[in-house]
């Protein structure tokens, strides 16, 4: 019998449980939903590099979720990890081919969305959305990073999206890889029961992208450039744009534009979109 504390024992942990591969599968997996396949794997090092390597053998709906990532992704290639059944760290793969390229850029908006509304309903938290791809809770008055999105292009032809998500559930203050990060427990969550919180986060985000494809990605008709102004604690603050080749722009976010970017007022009286970029908040929330 496998000792308690050894390190592939699913339960030494047992404030940390592992995810019900089939309870999930019950819940999740019906005959004309989204969701084709779902697989929880022990470990991997990233669910996106998985998924996207698979991604042109596998229908649209594969959901690939792993209870500890050695080597997961944010923007820009960074680099982060998380104790095993610490969080939801997953990808998704999605195919909307009958949605204009040119709109695709909206699926991880798209995510931030379906997650900050599964959360909200699960969970009992605001999850607010800083563009284009964190999520941010706040803990005592001070907010902070629990998760992100990435995105990927995948499988050539016959590919589609991959979209990941990592987000801090359990993560207590002494395990938070810097200060400014957080996790719902310590946002003071109403559960961190990941079952009933993945179920919700994926049910969110097989709504918004039915909703999102039946309006041909068209962010304004599906609602969802409202919605996710609506949850985006980026617009109304002063920020900092650090864009590629070491330019950097100032100004105050005043929209999200139909194409996904964000829009600054700068200080010279210009509103310039910016479509990538780190953004940094320089300003409190109003």
């Amino acid at each position: 019998m496998t000792p308690r504390d050894a390190e592939d024992n699913r339960w030494s942990d047992l404030g940390r449980p592992p995810l019900n591969a089939a309870s999930l599968r019950r819940t999740l997996l019906r005959e004309g939903g989204l969701w084709t396949s779902l697989d929880v794997v022990p470990r991997t090092g990233s669910t996106n590099t998985d998924l996207a390597a698979r991604a042109g053998e596998l229908p649209e709906g594969a959901v690939l979720i792993a209870e500890e990532q050695s080597a997961g992704r944010g923007r820009l290639d960074r680099q982060w990890s998380a104790p095993a059944r610490s969080g939801l760290f997953f990808s998704v793969l999605l195919k909307p081919a009958e949605v204009p390229v040119e709109r695709w850029g909206w699926l991880p908006l798209l995510t931030g969305v379906a997650v900050a509304t599964g959360l909200s309903r699960a969970a009992g938290v605001d999850t607010a959305l800083k563009w284009p791809n964190d999520l941010l809770v706040t803990v005592g008055e001070e907010e902070r990073k629990a998760g992100g999105i990435l995105a990927e292009r995948a499988g050539g032809a016959d590919g589609g999206i991959v979209v990941g998500v990592g987000l801090n559930v359990t993560l207590r203050e002494d395990e938070l890889p810097v200060p400014t990060a957080g996790s719902l427990a310590l946002a003071g969550a109403g559960t961190t029961d990941r079952d009933p919180l993945l179920r919700a986060v994926l049910r969110s985000l097989e709504q918004w992208y039915g909703v999102w494809r039946k309006a041909d990605g068209d962010p304004a008709a599906s609602r969802l450039q409202e919605a996710y102004a609506a949850g985006c604690a980026t617009l109304g603050r002063r920020v900092r744009a650090e864009l590629p080749g070491d330019r950097a722009i100032v100004g105050e976010a005043v929209a999200v534009d139909g194409d996904g970017r964000l829009v600054l007022a700068t200080e010279q009286g210009v509103q310039e979109p910016v479509g990538a970029g780190d953004i940094v908040h320089l300003r409190p929330a109003p």
